[in-house]
């Protein structure tokens, strides 16, 4: 004898309704969470104690369209900037500042750092957090230290003596920038994680 099941089940147009309004409230906390983070640049910090690597790992791990990983960080980023160097930091710059000198490689190193986050975070852990945190933590240094070197940021001479001692000269800040990038790694993921266990409209379908 077999037994039936007589549970009901919503019509498929309903179940596709629900699940892109869980969709979008999942895209539109993520996004909340990175724009916070970034915000928290204007807030007075150690040099490189930025959340700027663990806004592209969080990207790259929780939105479910990837092409968002690149561009809410990289814009999130870029507005943030013209703020900080138009307002704050205007006093250092000769009239608007639409792109700083090596901003290109600042916004190569978070595509990066995404794609670190997409082959490392599939699954979100302690332990790939804390490795995809420190490879992100590197990747910046060795790109945002080339760009101020290439773009003349910095007065380094052009060859590779100058090259050296950029990266000889930034090792303090990679110091500083390993514990910044964990330490925002650690209160992103651990307060979305905590979050989607309290509010399941926030994890990621299953099927």
């Amino acid at each position: 004898m077999s037994i039936i099941n007589c549970g009901l089940s919503l019509p498929p147009e309903k179940q596709n309704t629900m699940e892109k309004r869980k969709i979008t409230l999942r895209a539109g906390i993520v996004t909340l969470f990175i724009l916070f983070a970034a915000l928290s640049r204007l807030i007075p910090h150690p040099a490189n104690f930025a959340p700027i690597s663990a806004m592209a790992l969080f990207g790259a791990a929780y939105y479910d369209k990837k092409y968002l990983a690149f561009v809410i960080p990289i814009v999130a980023m870029f507005l943030c900037d013209l703020f900080l160097n138009n307002v704050i930091y205007s006093s250092m710059f000769d009239g608007f500042v639409l792109f700083y000198p090596g901003s290109l490689f600042t916004y190569l190193s978070f595509i990066a750092i995404a794609f670190i986050g997409f082959g490392l975070l599939k699954k979100v852990g302690i332990k790939n957090l804390i490795i995809s945190s420190l490879l992100a933590s590197v990747t910046f240094f060795l790109i945002s230290n080339f760009g101020s070197w290439a773009s003349g940021l910095m007065p380094y001479s052009k060859d590779l003596a100058g090259l050296i001692l950029c990266y000889a000269e930034g090792l303090p800040f990679l110091k500083t920038g390993l514990l910044g990038d964990l330490f925002y790694c650690g209160a992103m993921f651990g307060l979305f994680e905590l979050a989607q266990s309290r509010i399941p409209a926030l994890r990621r379908s299953t099927v």
